[in-house]
């Protein structure tokens, strides 16, 4: 009798902590799609397509790019392009995410920036079609715009 008490006593206190954990836990945050693809065209670097990955957390979001069609027209250091992503709001206006944060690139090779830091909000509808990636590299800035809308759709974030 004594053990099933215990059973249940345990039970019981493990239920009521895992309903505590729940309710003081972080809501999360998502944002749909968390992948994208485009096809840019950059006034360096050639164009193709690219992938635009989106996290959030919070107000708080980033977007990388990476694309292995856009490539680097010189090395390019770690941490070493200045980049600003315009990403265009369906409810008006743009959002701009940016950063100082790429790894190392060969001559050549794919460009990768990110994750470039920004801020949303609930219900925001966020497409790189009609918007820009600058990157500042050396004093130089080179400019991608999109072809066409990126796929599946809009970043939506919650």
């Amino acid at each position: 009798m004594r053990g099933k008490r215990l059973a249940t006593l345990s039970a019981l206190a493990a239920g009521t902590l895992a309903a505590t954990g729940l309710a003081f836990a972080p809501a999360a945050a998502a944002v749909t799609p968390q992948t994208a693809t485009i096809t840019a065209t950059c006034t360096i670097g050639g164009g193709g397509a690219a992938t635009l990955t989106a996290t959030q957390n919070g107000t708080a979001a980033t977007v990388t790019l990476s694309s292995t069609a856009i490539t680097a027209p010189i090395p390019i250091a770690a941490n070493s392009v200045t980049s600003t992503l315009s990403l265009v709001n369906a409810s008006g206006g743009t959002t701009a995410f940016s950063g100082k944060k790429n790894p190392a690139m060969a001559i050549g090779s794919g460009v990768s920036v990110g994750p470039l830091d920004g801020t949303v909000a609930s219900g925001d509808s966020l497409e790189f079609y009609g918007g820009s990636l600058k990157m500042t590299i050396f004093g130089i800035t080179i400019t991608c715009t999109a072809d066409a809308p990126q796929s599946p759709g809009p970043f939506v974030f919650d």
